[in-house]
């Protein structure tokens, strides 16, 4: 499989740090979260700057499963996410995740669509989180890559397969603003996208990918067209 930094070797230290627990990650269950290392993407947003440059990481993902058979029955779920997950071979991690009896979180920027659906032809994945960055005239300049075709294939892979899956996006209105966020709703409309979209309002961290600090326009949520739930984050 070609994604990119793939790598399936176990003993490599392609994870950046393990969140040991969190309630508010995956709904309705305990997890952890492991963090990835790197991502393809250079959103001016994030506030994920170290995980995005990071080159290699802490753990290996033996490491992680070892830690994940001391929490058998204390956890429901594993989230995997980073940094972009899917940039890495998943396909014999998750399986080991799986005989260990937790359920599998992926939160994705969706631009390695083929290593999605080898994991979802394969049931290892039970929840999705696909992160909508921008309309696609507005794709490139927000996210830095050039890949908005190829999360464009993953959405409507996510959409036919059935599975349990949201759609979010991070608002910072100095890079979105309202005519852009109906651009999205109304794509995903005419896609058959019929879950709950969550916007994720930027929180002011110490140091962003783009070094963007609080945003300076406003935001009139009364403007915005759905006709599916809209939640704010």
């Amino acid at each position: 499989m070609n994604t990119d930094n793939a790598n399936s070797s176990k003993s490599k230290k392609c994870i950046y740090d393990i969140t040991k627990f969190t309630h508010l990650d995956y709904p309705d269950h305990l997890a952890c979260i492991i963090w990835f290392s790197g991502c393809n993407m250079r959103c001016d947003f994030c506030y994920n700057k170290e995980i995005v440059f990071a080159k290699e990481g802490s753990y290996s993902m033996e490491d992680v499963l070892k830690f994940l058979r001391t929490r058998v029955s204390l956890l429901d779920a594993v989230v995997l996410s980073g940094g972009e997950a899917s940039s890495y071979t998943l396909t014999d991690f998750c399986k080991a995740i799986k005989k260990l009896g937790f359920l599998i979180k992926l939160d994705t920027n969706g631009t390695n669509p083929l290593h999605v659906k080898e994991l979802l032809g394969l049931d290892l994945l039970d929840y999705v989180a696909l992160d909508y960055k921008a309309p696609q005239y507005k794709f490139t300049s927000v996210t830095h890559s050039g890949k908005f075709h190829e999360f464009s294939q993953t959405l409507d892979l996510l959409i036919r397969s059935g599975i349990d899956f949201e759609v979010r996006t991070t608002l910072h209105t100095d890079l979105l603003n309202v005519d852009d966020i109906n651009c999205i709703l109304s794509d995903l409309k005419e896609r058959g996208y019929k879950n709950i979209y969550y916007i994720q309002e930027f929180v002011e961290a110490k140091s962003t990918v783009g070094g963007l600090q609080k945003p300076s326009k406003p935001f009139n949520k009364s403007l915005l067209r759905s006709n599916f739930p809209v939640i704010w984050r």
